[in-house]
């Protein structure tokens, strides 16, 4: 078995139980340990209690929104936490523009209804 720290870890931050339960389920599948999100607020709480590897991020979240929270993470004073791969996860991408995603700090973005398969090889793509 390959020691823990070859594990590695995704912070989901989502509001809804059947996105986020699903989505956790496809990563765990991958081997992914994850963190979850109930809502912006949190997400700065957990990625500095909790070493992580990428945020997948609802770009509708309550407390603090998906763009409003990437800002945030990319300010934080610590570069473990500010250099993290950002995934908007969005049902309105429409309503962005890639500039306004990238102005935001998002490293990428998918649309939903997620595909899953889109989701592990996005994850693949900056985990690795």
């Amino acid at each position: 078995m390959p020691p823990e720290t070859s594990t590695k870890t995704v912070l989901i931050a989502e509001d809804s139980s059947v996105i986020l339960n699903l989505t956790r389920k496809i990563l765990e599948l991958q081997k992914y340990k994850i963190v979850l999100a109930r809502n912006g607020g949190e997400v700065i709480k957990q990625l500095e209690a909790t070493p992580v590897d990428c945020v997948l991020m609802d770009i509708n979240i309550p407390v603090m929104d998906g763009m409003e929270c990437t800002r945030a993470i990319r300010r934080h004073a610590d570069p473990a936490i500010n250099q993290l791969p950002v995934i908007a996860i969005t049902g309105n991408a429409n309503n962005y523009s890639m500039e306004q995603f990238r102005e935001a700090g998002v490293t990428d973005y998918l649309p939903k209804p997620l595909d899953f398969d889109a989701l592990v090889r996005v994850v693949k793509q900056y985990v690795s």
